[in-house]
């Protein structure tokens, strides 16, 4: 889900789901083919499994498929793709496709990192495999900059987090304008095949080629809508299908109108309400908590959000350092995604910004950072860009962004004047994906689907995953009363085992069961030094 530019997580394991993405001049857009025009069949390609680099507990491969799948023949381009083996001896089940959400999540180096947030039984049942998409990472990727310091050069010309002020707005969109013409001169072509239907045809080659009959799949942010794909375009493959933090597909693609949208992407989705529930809940949440456990608890919840609100209206005028309402924003909405230790950090952050000081740097991790087993590839903003704006229609007008924001500012507040501009740069995107899927999504699939939905999450909403299951011809909600982006790196035993027994035979939750996290927001320790958990992560309740 979004940050600063692109809300690319900065810390171990965070999501990434387009935020402040990436446009440029319209140039040539390119219109996708009709609906009902035939795919050819593609052979499925030969994974050569070698020990990866870097890290020798997982396995890497280089898959080649077609980069037009209505021209097989012609192009192809690499998909980079890493395995780590089941880890029960002789109780192997098949394997799990992992895509981290996005658009733009390499997987071959999030799998890796979030590789022991899966449940205990999954990693021992299933090979657990993931790849960077089409246009991503160390695959065949979008890259617009001849090197590292230009597209250095390229993020420090542009205001971070969002634009303020008439000056900074013609600087951001001036910005991305360029990135999209830097885009279109290196691979037009490239650019035209980034849809999130040929990366569906592209997991449907991956599938074939570790000889599954049907696909096991967990998809979180982005990767649900991806998993709504394949769900439609591929039904009778559906083996299971667990969709975390979603994306409603209609949403997603403007109800499937040829129209001029009004709104973007994320303020269809409702992005800017989630952000606002969720930064509501931290505040009233660290203002019940003494400073010891938020720092920037004011005593209260309403003194709290008095607080922020002064904070905000200080940064527009005063920022400390680079620290400026616009990056504040975005780092805020940012670190809403994961609760522990996110929302702590984030509570000294702005409270070292109260004080006029710059925040500290992050503390180093007590444990390790976990090993990537693959070279970490760049990611700029133009892979996750040439997904989202050649996948999700978009206002073309640069012109209307300050009154969407302004329109966004008055239910949401600053988390959507964040929101209004995080697609604003596909204003200018130069292309449109020539092989695009848009619906219909509810095709019957030969297996249910089960969606997770957070109730404050900040990027996906709770309501996503109600529309997921309205849409999809065959889905079981389970809801996770609780907080952050997906619950997948917010853990929940609860949701665990629930995942756990689906993936393994197929059985659903009850209609109606709730889960909540393992551990509450700015918990209380316990005498003897544990973490009070508040009794709600091991069992589901009925709602």
């Amino acid at each position: 889900m979004p940050i600063s530019g692109s809300i690319v997580g900065r810390r171990r394991g965070a999501v990434v789901f387009a935020s402040a993405v990436f446009c440029s001049t319209a140039l040539s857009v390119a219109y996708p083919a009709p609906a009902d025009v035939p795919f050819p069949s593609a052979p499925a390609p030969p994974l050569d499994w070698q020990p990866c680099a870097e890290g020798p507990e997982f396995d890497c491969a280089v898959a080649k498929v077609p980069l037009d799948y209505l021209d097989p023949g012609r192009r192809t381009i690499e998909l980079a793709v890493v395995r780590r083996k089941a880890t029960g001896p002789g109780r192997r089940a098949g394997t799990l496709f992992f895509n981290p959400g996005g658009p733009g999540g390499p997987g071959t180096v999030q799998m890796p990192q979030n590789y022991e947030s899966f449940p205990r039984e999954v990693r021992e049942r299933f090979d657990i495999v993931s790849w960077d998409p089409r246009g991503v990472g160390n695959s065949t990727a979008v890259n617009c900059f001849t090197s590292t310091k230009e597209a250095a050069a390229w993020r420090a010309g542009k205001p971070a987090g969002l634009p303020v002020g008439e000056q900074q707005r013609s600087a951001w969109i001036a910005a991305y304008a360029d990135l999209g013409r830097r885009c279109e001169q290196r691979d037009p072509e490239l650019l035209r095949h980034v849809s999130t239907a040929d990366t569906a045809r592209d997991l449907d080659q991956l599938r074939q080629a570790v000889g599954d009959p049907q696909l096991t799949y967990l998809g979180i942010s982005y990767g649900t809508f991806l998993g709504a794909t394949y769900a439609n375009l591929f039904p009778g493959k559906v083996r299971a299908m667990v969709l975390d933090s979603n994306v409603d597909p209609q949403a997603w693609t403007n109800h499937d109108s040829d129209a001029e949208p009004r709104l973007t992407p994320f303020l269809r989705l409702g992005s800017d309400l989630g952000a606002a529930a969720t930064l509501d809940q931290f505040l009233t949440l660290c203002g019940s908590a003494p400073t010891a456990r938020c720092a920037f608890s004011a005593g209260g919840a309403k003194a709290t959000r008095d607080k922020f609100d002064e904070l905000m209206r200080r940064l527009r005028q005063h920022p400390v350092g680079d620290w400026t309402y616009g990056r504040t924003v975005g780092d805020v909405v940012s670190a809403l995604y994961v609760v522990h230790p996110g929302w702590t950090d984030l509570a000294g952050r702005l409270q070292d910004l109260w004080q006029g000081r710059l925040p500290e740097p992050a503390a180093p991790s007590p444990a390790p950072p976990v090993p990537v087993p693959v070279p970490v590839p760049y990611t700029g903003d133009e892979q996750a860009g040439a997904i989202l704006c050649s996948d999700s229609p978009t206002p073309r007008d640069p012109g209307v962004y300050h009154a969407l924001e302004e329109a966004a500012a008055l239910h949401a507040g600053d988390a959507g004047r964040f929101w209004a501009w995080a697609a604003e740069p596909c204003a200018t995107w130069p292309v449109v994906a020539a092989n695009r899927y848009r619906g219909p999504w509810n095709e019957p699939t030969a297996h249910p689907v089960l969606v997770v939905g957070t109730t404050y999450d900040p990027a996906t909403p709770y309501a996503g995953a109600q529309a997921m299951v309205k849409e999809l011809a065959s889905a079981r909600l389970l809801t996770n009363h609780g907080y952050g982006h997906t619950a997948l790196l917010n853990p929940s035993a609860c949701v665990r085992e629930y995942e756990s027994r689906y993936f393994l035979d197929g059985t659903l939750p009850p209609a109606g069961m709730t889960c909540q996290p393992d551990v509450p927001p700015f918990p209380a320790a316990k005498p003897r030094g544990g973490i009070a958990t508040g009794g709600g992560g091991t069992a589901g309740t009925i709602s």
